[in-house]
């Protein structure tokens, strides 16, 4: 089983590009897999039929005990067999119907067969989960195709919100279970499931799941919109893959489940309306694939009812009928898809004589519809008179509600006769004042899977032998209630055979009397459809989000941090106050310093920070923020941190360089305050009483333990283990290296978004396109300065390389030494600005951080492929004929990656900052030309050039300042 899911998932990424040497011919390609697929279960068959289940394992993280664990039983196989059979039939007859994007849709197709695949052989919760939600990402991309229209974006869009919702709801549904049992291993929690409160609303929640993707009312809306798929998409994801999911998560927990109490009340009720309102609307419709859309709600309804209810008979009846429904329905929708490539419409009211022209499309149609209908001797006759048996005589399954079920499925099954006689006669009768249609060629390559799904409803029907003996096996494992039950064709003279009858006779009577019913329902109210309803919601569910984003994003920074403050101040403040009045805090009686060199260090950090809440200039408040920072940093080494002092001072020094590149396209001054006393004195009190706040929380923190902890300890073995003298950067790259590659994603990401906002200026304080603001003439370059950047720089990043190597054993490691890089490229970039092309030689920015995330991850999935775990490593010892003994731990290139990502980040950052590289020359650093002119305050540079003149800031009274952005 993992072998084939692997299959599909590799022969879905080579699709695309086998396309440009088979063309057409990747279909061919395509089918290869599904078909094995199918032959594979077939042979694996006999043995799963006789209870002999197929059990496979791959062992992911054995310290979290995540592992993929897949089961082939008896429902899984019948599943199997649907998925991988329709599939590859869908696939033979895309061959013939697709005219363009076959890589892309065979790709598609293939990888949402392996999907499906994965989901019914599942035996983990959370891996079912994991393919659950790759069938809805693979089915978004295959309704939206390429999306040049708004109708597939906005079908592809509801589709994915309303099955991602439902997958959620299952998520939680499933944890909840998962951590009641005790295990997440499905075959063992359906073994001995768990009860309780919590059982109760899982299983409400799985439900909620399941009816999404079963698209059961009212969460049925997004089922017709996807109608704007190509035909065979729909023939395989919306009638024997995507929308079975959802019945075989009821028809997986039901054997354990289905006693408790709302499941039987949600199963039925929903199943029931959906089976009923389905059928109604689709004798509305007349487009033939939404008539069909509507018919597969209806017929999921009612298998949602039959193997949720929990009796054998029931299952019978519910699994028989879901091996009739993939080959019926499938067989209808590319039928529809054949009728629709011969004629170019859909619609039935433009439909007129096909029959006489296509009299083999016509006669796998009857035969489908037939099945669809409950006409004997075909497979959906046989499923249908279980059914009604199981409802007419539920054994130990007495209830008063088994009466309105039975009286749901009498109505829908004649409803499901009317629509079906109506498909038949909307596509291919005469029809006067409609004009004939002209289809008169043959397309053996699309009838071919047609006949082969029509013969497959014959066989199953006729050889029901063979449908009892792969669908009994599941049946039995629910109780029966009473006598077992056995498929057949005739049961003798019983009120079952009548019932059959009845539907036939008053489905064909319905459809005859459908116009004046249509014309007496045309007189009534328009209702509100449920894709109006949907789209309505969503655009109050935006509206509503509009104006919360107005009330709580104001876009006011002050506002955000005075809330940040108020709540920091009042949750953990208040817990805190609290222990402090009930005796729980510490007595805190600090000493003032510990070293004197502490005083200077302190004074710096603390006027620093007074003068920067009075600062007026921009530039002189990011020196002071510096200063403050320079002044931790020598606080961290003081008390014993070298690697954090370290990264302290290399951080403070990019991040002063990257900030003052920026303040170039900002004014000089913070300008005139507009806030009122009140606010300012609210403000301060405020952050006064934050940082006291922090101040004490610190104090008291430190002084609530003096011994070791255990978990200290712990550490300080493991870091043994891993062969490091430096815990910092152990903790980083070896047994905590998960958390770091999360916040090397964070930063690269950030960074990005960081990139694209330096990127966007202003055009009012834009400097004219040809004259980059940094980079000076040749003659006015300083080539003292030069000299010594083009000195210092190979040697600062030779730094940076040994603070790489060395921080395994010293201060150092691959963040700090990707810092030390960054300033090196910061040199270079402030001696000749972007345009020098000696910048960063041939690296690019984001080919180096991207470059540095991918060697991390491969680093931390190496080990997998030598039976280790994840982000492991180990340390090797050589003994070398020049270098002597060296000791290499294989975490060092996980460490690489930090430092290329770091450098990498460094790099974009300063390069988003400075102004864009424009061809040409220009004014430097000052050297603001141009006439000075007074605006708002302020003094700007204004400059000439061939479109229209453009104003940089300057400092005020200099006049050598700079004319940046």
């Amino acid at each position: 089983m993992l072998v084939l899911i692997a299959a599909h998932a590799v022969l879905a990424a080579a699709l695309p590009l086998l396309e440009r040497w088979y063309g057409r011919g990747v279909w061919a390609v395509a089918a290869a897999v599904p078909a094995a697929t199918f032959l594979w279960a077939v042979v694996h068959a006999p043995a799963v039929l006789d209870d002999r289940v197929v059990q496979e394992q791959l062992t992911w993280a054995p310290a979290l005990e995540l592992t993929v664990d897949l089961r082939l039983d008896a429902l899984a196989l019948l599943m199997v067999g649907i998925v991988s059979g329709v599939g590859a039939l869908v696939m033979v007859y895309s061959g013939r119907y697709t005219s363009e994007g076959h890589g892309r849709e065979s790709a598609l197709l293939v990888a949402f067969a392996g999907a499906m695949v994965g989901l019914v052989t599942a035996d983990n919760l959370l891996v079912l989960y994991v393919f659950w939600e790759l069938t809805t990402i693979v089915s978004f991309l295959l309704i939206a195709g390429r999306g040049r229209t708004t109708e597939h974006r906005r079908a592809a869009e509801q589709a994915l919100i309303t099955t991602a919702a439902g997958g959620l709801a299952m998520l939680l549904g499933f944890v909840l279970l998962g951590e009641t049992a005790g295990t997440y291993r499905l075959s063992e929690l359906l073994a001995d499931p768990p009860d309780g409160g919590y059982v109760t609303i899982a299983v409400v929640l799985v439900l909620l799941g399941a009816f999404t993707k079963a698209a059961q009312m009212p969460l049925h809306a997004w089922l017709p919109a996807a109608m704007v798929a190509p035909t065979p998409v729909s023939a395989f994801l919306h009638a024997a893959a995507m929308v079975k999911a959802g019945v075989y998560l009821v028809a997986r927990f039901a054997p354990s489940f289905a006693a408790v109490p709302p499941w039987q009340a949600m199963v039925l009720v929903v199943g029931s309306v959906s089976l009923i309102v389905g059928a109604w609307q689709a004798l509305r419709e007349h487009d033939l694939k939404r008539v069909l859309a509507y018919g597969t709600i209806s017929e999921l309804g009612l298998l949602i009812i039959l193997l949720g209810h929990g009796s054998r008979t029931a299952a019978l009846a519910g699994a028989t009928i879901l091996l009739a429904h993939a080959t019926f329905k499938s067989a209808l929708f590319l039928v529809t898809g054949t009728i629709e490539k011969l004629t170019g419409t859909r619609d039935m009211r433009r439909l007129s004589g096909l029959g006489r022209r296509q009299p083999w499309l016509v006669a796998v149609a009857v035969i489908s519809a037939a099945s669809m209908s409950g006409v004997p001797p075909l497979v959906g006759f046989v499923g249908h008179e279980a059914a009604f048996e199981a409802f007419l005589h539920p054994g130990g399954f007495e209830g008063a509600y088994h009466g309105w079920v039975l009286a749901a499925l009498f109505l829908g099954s004649v409803l499901t006769v009317a629509y079906s006689v109506r498909y038949l006669w909307g596509a291919f009768a005469d029809r006067p004042g409609v004009e004939q249609v002209r289809a008169d060629g043959r397309e053996p390559w699309l009838l071919g899977p047609i006949t082969v799904l029509a013969a497959g409803s014959v066989t199953l029907g006729v050889g029901y032998p063979l449908t009892e003996a792969l669908t009994e096996p599941y049946a039995d494992t629910l109780r029966s209630g009473g006598e077992t039950y056995h498929l057949s064709l005739w049961h003798g003279f019983t009120f079952v055979p009548a019932l059959s009858v009845a539907t036939l006779a008053l489905g064909v009577l319905f459809f005859r009397i459908n116009r004046m019913v249509r014309r007496q329902r045309l007189r009534l109210p328009d209702v509100p459809t449920a894709q109006e309803v949907y789209w309505r919601g969503m655009d109050s569910l935006m509206a509503g989000a509009v104006r919360l984003t107005r009330r709580t994003q104001v876009g006011s920074l002050p506002v955000y941090l005075t809330v940040l403050l108020a709540t920091f101040v009042v949750l953990p403040g208040g817990a805190v106050l609290w222990a402090a009045t009930r005796g729980e805090v510490p007595l805190i009686r600090p000493p003032l310093w510990d070293t004197t060199i502490e005083l200077p260090l302190g004074a710096i950090v603390l006027t620093g920070a007074a003068a920067l809440v009075g600062a007026r200039h921009r530039l002189t408040a990011v020196l002071l923020a510096g200063a403050v920072g320079y002044g931790v940093a020598g606080l961290f080494l003081l008390h014993g941190a070298p690697d954090l002092a370290l990264a302290q001072f290399l951080i403070e020094t990019l991040t002063l360089i990257v900030i003052v590149l920026v303040l170039r396209g900002l004014p000089a001054d913070l300008g005139p305050r507009h806030t009122s006393p009140r606010t300012v004195a609210l403000r301060a009190a405020l952050a006064c009483t934050a940082g006291a706040f922090v101040g004490l929380l610190a104090l008291v923190i430190s002084s609530a333990r003096n011994d070791s902890s255990p978990v200290a300890e712990e550490m300080i073995r493991r870091v043994k283990e891993t062969g490091s003298h430096n815990v910092v950067n152990a903790i980083l790259v070896d047994f905590r290296a998960g958390d770091t590659f999360g916040e090397i994603s964070v930063l690269m990401v950030a960074a990005i978004g960081a990139a694209a906002l330096l990127g966007y200026h202003r055009p009012a304080l834009r400097d004219e396109p040809g004259r980059p603001a940094v980079a000076l003439p040749e003659h006015k370059r300083s080539l003292m300065l030069e000299i010594v950047v083009r000195l210092l720089f190979p040697c600062v990043l030779m730094l940076s390389v040994y603070l790489l190597f060395s921080g395994h054993l010293r201060p150092g490691g691959g963040f700090a030494g990707g810092l030390v890089a960054a300033l090196a490229f910061a040199l270079r970039y402030l001696m000749g600005g972007r345009d020098d092309r000696s910048f960063a030689g041939p690296l690019d920015a984001r080919v180096v951080a991207g470059s540095g995330l991918a060697l991390a991850g491969a680093a931390g999935l190496a080990p997998l492929l030598f039976g280790g775990a994840p982000l492991s490593s180990v340390v090797a010892d050589w003994q070398l004929p020049v270098f002597g003994h060296v000791k290499f731990a294989t975490s060092l290139a996980f460490d690489v990656g930090v430092y290329l990502v770091v450098a990498g980040v460094g790099m974009l950052l300063i390069s988003a900052a400075g102004p864009a590289q424009e061809p040409g020359g220009g004014r430097g650093v000052g050297d603001p030309g141009g006439d000075a002119v007074e605006r708002d305050g302020r003094r700007y540079n204004r400059h000439e050039d061939d479109r229209a003149p453009r104003l940089s800031v300057v400092r005020r009274g200099r006049t050598g300042g700079r004319s940046g952005r």
